[in-house]
């Protein structure tokens, strides 16, 4: 002892490999208590109708995934078979509460989880009960209704655990497999969502002069802003991780306040974030419109190309095509680029958009806002 002594830095050695040793111990003991502290719980006799899946699959399926939560200790499956098996009789179709209460006090535990796994219609139903043996009462109760993609029946069943016991679930996960009453985004189904539109726009260049010239020189006499209205036809193609692919048609009549009727209709592809609800798209559009070729002279006057006498020469002036009450009905194309935010308030969603239509004859600019609730197709 006095050598260990006179050497320190033994001692220091000494004395933290005993800390360390003391730790273990300490962290094994607490884990061993901790492990011991737990509930006890069986797992019994789940029921299974018009699904893939039978009982017993069922029944593993929420053992394991009550496991990973690691909130009880769950008797092991062969324990329980070895009661079941010596107690034949007693137990056949045991699937009510004091049945399962009688074979849970033989078992040993403290709890009984049951349920049942069923196929309504084109959804899937999973409910699950928690029976606490000493009250002999149900003490909790959790049902999730999911879409029917049975294929992800255990992801259903985690769900439904996960309510069970308070645990957080997923919400993508989540967004994937509930049946709500409104349809979700899901790569299983697809997602229309259709609605009215209103808005107004404001053309600018050479063709926002000839909209607001006078009747008399071939014009409109329209007012620089023209409003809109109309009706989206969308459809949700894709939906995968935070984002969505949409198909997008919009119907719109525009300057009816200034007495013109002029339709117009766009194709839209779209993407959208599930996460925050911003919105691109981008797409042809189509209109009938009456044009007419000329030009503008040097003091800015706009004159019809067949006023021009060619007999002075050819006309030493741009000739274009624009608007003109005089000329013919055509069809008239161009590029819509679209950015927007979807805001909602519960299944009710409300589109706002902005939108630009590139053109070097008179750029278009606008702005709409709508209103749709989803709807669900398979």
């Amino acid at each position: 002892m006095k050598k260990l002594m006179k050497n320190p830095r033994r001692v220091m050695w000494l004395f933290f490999a005993m800390s360390l040793l003391l730790l273990f111990v300490t962290k094994a003991c607490l884990g061993q208590a901790a492990t011991s502290d737990k509930t006890t719980l069986a797992i019994l006799n789940f029921n299974t109708k018009n699904v893939t899946a039978d009982a017993a699959m069922v029944q593993n399926m929420v053992q394991l995934e009550v496991m990973k939560t690691n909130v009880f200790s769950v008797l092991d499956q062969y324990d329980v078979n070895d009661i079941l098996k010596k107690n034949k009789g007693r137990y056949a179709d045991c699937y009510g509460k004091t049945c399962l209460v009688g074979l849970a006090k033989e078992l040993g535990a403290d709890q009984v989880l049951t349920g049942n796994v069923e196929r309504f219609g084109d959804k899937i139903v999973v409910t699950l009960r928690l029976i606490d043996v000493k009250t002999e009462a149900i003490a909790k109760v959790a049902v999730g209704e999911f879409l029917d993609i049975q294929e992800e029946l255990q992801n259903m069943i985690k769900i439904t655990v996960n309510d069970l016991l308070d645990i957080e679930n997923d919400p993508n996960l989540v967004n994937l497999l509930v049946d709500y009453d409104a349809p979700i985004s899901s790569p299983m189904t697809t997602l229309r969502l259709n609605g009215p539109r209103m808005g107004f726009s404001v053309t600018m260049g050479d063709a926002a002069e000839r909209l607001q010239a006078p009747k008399t020189e071939g014009g409109y006499e329209m007012f620089p802003v023209i409003t809109q209205f109309g009706y989206q036809f969308e459809t949700q193609y894709l939906s995968a991780g935070n984002f969505q692919a949409l198909l997008e048609f919009i119907g719109l009549v525009g300057g009816l306040e200034s007495g013109v009727f002029i339709p117009s209709i766009s194709v839209l592809n779209g993407f959208r974030s599930n996460v925050n609800g911003w919105e691109f798209a981008f797409g042809p559009s189509f209109k009938l419109v009456r044009t007419a070729p000329g030009y503008y002279d040097e003091n800015g006057d706009w004159h019809l190309e067949y006023e021009w006498d060619y007999n002075n020469g050819d006309i030493p002036y741009e000739v274009q095509e624009l608007p003109d009450s005089r000329g013919s009905l055509r069809f008239s194309t161009s590029l819509v680029l679209a950015v927007g935010k979807t805001f909602k308030s519960g299944y009710l969603n409300i589109p706002v958009n902005v939108y630009v239509v590139p053109n070097k004859k008179g750029t278009i600019i606008g702005t709409s806002i709508g209103f749709n609730i989803s709807k669900k197709t398979k």
